[in-house]
């Protein structure tokens, strides 16, 4: 049975958890492997909403087994606070498993991340503001405190002691605020001990087991390819690695073990926070997408910008993660549009580029050169085959499939599981 890799091909936001959704009634594992709760997933199951920032997207579905891997950051607050929540809901959380390799996140890094960000000003790079990247950076220094510390007082404290001596020095004497209480925070870590516990596991041997067994496992990025760490538009980027060599190293599974890598992307695209945006909207077309897709964030609530599709992202996306899938959501928010536009190349000074400028200044001043499609005004979100689409929209998907390096399986024409066009099966 095969290791699929589910992740964003844009800036994040492109509906990865629906994706891995519907992968869930033939799927044994759903791990996530990367990020924490600065991003989330909604996933729609009949009239309910659930908004997912946090847990793996399969912990909806019975019989699945959902991880959070050892690439993932946890804010303990967030998990139990998210486990009650769907728990109340009727949902059965008790499958849940998080490797003990997994960094926590403490709350002296949710304040750094917040008080660095208003140090930097114009400057800032749209973080969330909930610790990610301070504990990226502390597991890198080798300051970071992972899950399996919680059940040793001793060594938590001494190594909440070592990361605070640098930290209370930078937030008196630079940022001007108070220093973080050793004993508080250890104290507070040392709470969530007993109640995690039963969770934890050797997520790779865990991983290794089931698909030495015959298994499914879904890996799960957050975030997405452009806002990979090392291949996005850094340094807008977030802190880990979203790409789907992130998927190996944030599981401990290895990269033979990789049967596909589907890439998730929008009809349209969208980001959040600050950096490059070679199609960004800034008229009435920008604010109807947004409107109609409902383009605020899961977790924030921020609106997020919005353009047109962009083939050069696309394409990249593809290299990057040798994608064999690509899946396209949210194809009815364009209905209506009497022409759509699709960003084939850029033009930087004067230069056409097809694929993505490895200068960062080029992508800041590229301009789009656009490919007309006729749109349609016919209402799709009904349609479950191919052929059932009009004409339009299915030359609109033809297109894509033929600009954007990677063959269209599976197609979105609303947020619901069953608003689906499945052209190839997944599994």
């Amino acid at each position: 049975m095969p290791a699929v890799v589910v992740l964003g091909a844009q800036w994040g936001d492109e509906g990865k958890g629906k994706a891995t959704d519907q992968l869930g009634a033939s799927t044994d594992y759903v791990v996530k492997f990367n990020g924490g709760n600065n991003a989330g997933h909604t996933v729609v199951v009949g009239d309910e909403k659930y908004a997912l920032h946090l847990l793996p997207s399969g912990i909806l579905t019975p019989g699945v087994t959902p991880i959070i891997g050892n690439g993932v950051v946890v804010d303990l607050e967030v998990l139990f606070h998210e486990l009650a929540n769907l728990s109340a809901r009727g949902v059965d959380v008790s499958r849940l498993r998080i490797s003990a390799n997994a960094h926590v996140i403490p709350s002296y890094n949710r304040t750094m991340d917040r008080v660095v960000e208003r140090f930097l000003g114009k400057r800032q790079i749209g973080t969330t503001g909930r610790g990610i990247g301070p504990t990226y950076a502390d597991k890198m220094n080798r300051v970071g405190i992972r899950i399996q510390d919680l059940f040793d007082s001793s060594i938590l404290r001494q190594k909440v002691e070592g990361a605070l001596l640098q930290k209370n020095a930078l937030l008196v004497k630079v940022y001007n605020r108070r220093e973080a209480d050793v004993e508080a925070v250890t104290a507070e870590l040392l709470s969530y001990a007993d109640r995690v516990r039963p969770m934890l596991i050797d997520c790779s041997l865990e991983l290794n087991n089931a698909l030495d067994a015959g298994k499914t496992v879904v890996f799960e990025a957050g975030q997405a390819t452009m806002l990979d760490v090392d291949h996005g538009t850094y340094p807008f980027v977030t802190s880990s690695s979203c790409t789907a060599g992130g998927a190996c190293t944030g599981s401990g599974v290895g990269p033979t073990r990789l049967d596909r890598i589907v890439g998730v992307a929008k009809a349209y695209i969208t980001r959040v926070g600050e950096g490059p945006f070679p199609t960004e909207l800034f008229d009435e077309d920008g604010d109807r997408i947004r409107e109609v897709g409902g383009e605020y964030g899961t977790t924030t609530g921020r609106p997020r910008r919005c353009g047109w599709y962009d083939a050069v992202v696309a394409r990249y996306a593809s290299r990057i993660n040798g994608l064999t899938d690509l899946v396209i959501t949210k194809l009815d928010v364009l209905t209506g549009f009497e022409r759509i536009p699709v960003c084939v190349a850029y033009e930087v000074d004067g230069v056409r580029h097809d694929e993505m400028p490895y200068d960062q200044s080029a992508i800041h001043h590229a301009t789009p050169v656009y490919e007309y499609l006729d749109g349609w005004t016919e209402d799709i979100s009904r349609a479950r085959t191919f052929e059932e689409l009009p004409v339009n929209a299915q030359r609109y998907l033809e297109y894509l499939e033929a600009v954007s390096g990677s063959r269209i399986s599976s197609v979105g024409v609303g947020p619901e599981r069953e608003q689906t066009i499945v052209r190839v099966p997944l599994l």
